[in-house]
């Protein structure tokens, strides 16, 4: 016979919550560096460059973080499948808490001269190398425990974190750009939203000190000794071809959030309160939809819901830029819209789709990395690249419209590839007890 241990199970309303609560927390705070990088470090950070150039300077400290997030899954998922899921939630916290807080407090280039943007270098990398093991934890914490026929309703409210997380970031910087001066934002105001970080942080951790380990790892008899290892060996196929459908996701979502906050403020001449308007308009009914595409996920697959989303991505990039170069919040509006929309057909089934293509033993790693290399394919590049190629055209940006729409065409490639899972279940079965 098998020892198999129990847990009493959670109020899953409860955990759902807790979960939805940290990585909005985590994500907050990753969040508010791309507004900002978009908004006012350019100037502040690298004032010897032209502004094109201090943009892209900017996106570039914007990207390390998700150049750090692979390496923080790698770090952070060892923990998740050798110690547990719940550990990694505390400790991701407090290092992309820590991490934010200090980018706050950073002299600016006229003060330090260049040890500035290499201070915002190294507080960039940390912050996305906690935000690398917060996602593995937290969707991990709340599928384990999940019922089957509702894993991926239950796990999308995680996902719901990153909009409510985006909506906090941007509707602070709203505040603050519409009620303090030029001169103000740039001399501190801008830093208010980073420390506010702080705040958050030991809110989020008072709500996960209380959450129970999941099922799912208690089950597991035989861990891993070094999960990468395994990863590597039994699963990098996997790991490649997730990797590759999630980049369209995470290039749509920072085309909308930060490289169009730059372009229309920069060279449409759009108020920054109008496109913050605009862009935390669409994020909303992003966030209000997800457990509605998550329950048609659990009804009719993952897999369906992710082919039509970038499906329905594809056709819409060109348009969606199009909108956008007209400079008319409304037509701004419907552009991201539509992104959005395409964008959480994919992402709201993704918490329950990922820890199902892995084995226990391996998943807090293998759904982690392979979760946060596609957001250095779709994230990390997508502002470097859409702006240097908004650059080269002229008032519409066909060549952003091109770009996106390529990356969208690979992930649906990339999901083709990969299986169907629901409903297998994504806790440990233990072998029947013989009489």
């Amino acid at each position: 016979m098998h020892d198999v241990r129990t847990v009493r199970a959670p109020s899953m309303p409860r955990l759902a919550a807790a979960s939805l609560a940290g990585t909005a927390i985590e994500f907050y705070d990753f969040f508010v560096y791309g507004t900002a990088a978009a908004l006012v470090l350019g100037p502040l950070f690298f004032p010897t460059f032209s502004p094109l150039a201090g943009t892209l300077a900017a996106f570039a400290t914007f990207g390390v973080g998700f150049v750090a997030r692979p390496l923080g899954s790698v770090l952070f998922g060892h923990i998740g499948d050798r110690r547990g899921r719940r550990p990694v939630l505390v400790a991701s916290l407090l290092l992309t808490g820590g991490a934010t807080v200090a980018v706050g407090c950073v002299p600016t280039y006229d003060s330090i001269g260049v040890t500035a943007p290499l201070l915002l270098l190294v507080l960039r990398f940390l912050q996305g190398l906690g935000l690398g093991g917060e996602w593995g934890g937290a969707v991990l914490l709340t599928a384990e425990h999940a019922p089957p026929e509702r894993r991926g309703l239950w796990s999308s409210f995680p996902q719901i974190g990153p909009a409510v997380g985006f909506l906090l970031a941007n509707g602070v910087m709203l505040v603050l750009s519409a009620s303090l001066t030029e001169a103000q934002f740039a001399a501190w105001g801008w830093r208010v939203p980073f420390w506010a970080a702080g705040v958050l942080a030991v809110a989020g951790l008072w709500l996960r000190s209380s959450l129970a380990e999941s099922p799912g790892f208690l089950e597991i008899d035989d861990h891993a000794r070094v999960p990468l290892v395994e990863v590597v060996r039994d699963h990098w196929r996997l790991v490649l071809l997730t990797a590759g459908a999630l980049a369209v996701g995470y290039a749509i979502f920072y085309a909308v959030t930060t490289w169009s906050l730059a372009y229309a403020t920069e060279r449409l001449g759009v108020g920054r309160t109008v496109m913050l308007a605009c862009i935390m308009a669409a994020v909303v009914v992003k966030g209000s939809l997800t457990p509605v595409a998550a329950l048609l996920g659990d009804r009719y697959g993952r897999r369906p819901l992710c082919l039509a989303g970038c499906a329905a991505a594809a056709v819409w990039m060109f348009p969606m830029v199009a909108l956008l170069s007209t400079g008319e919040p409304l037509l701004m509006f419907l552009g991201f819209l539509g992104a959005m929309l395409a964008f959480i057909t994919m992402f709201a089934v993704i918490a329950a789709y990922l820890p199902e293509l892995y084995e226990p033993r391996v998943r807090c790693t293998g759904a982690a990395v392979g979760y946060n290399l596609g957001g250095v394919l779709g994230g990390a590049l997508t502002p470097i690249v859409a702006t240097a190629l908004a650059e080269q055209g002229g008032r519409v940006p066909w060549g952003v419209g091109a770009y996106l729409t390529g990356i969208a065409l690979l992930s649906l490639g990339c999901f083709a590839l990969l299986p169907e899972t629901r409903p297998v279940p994504v806790a440990v079965k233990a072998e029947p007890a013989m009489d």
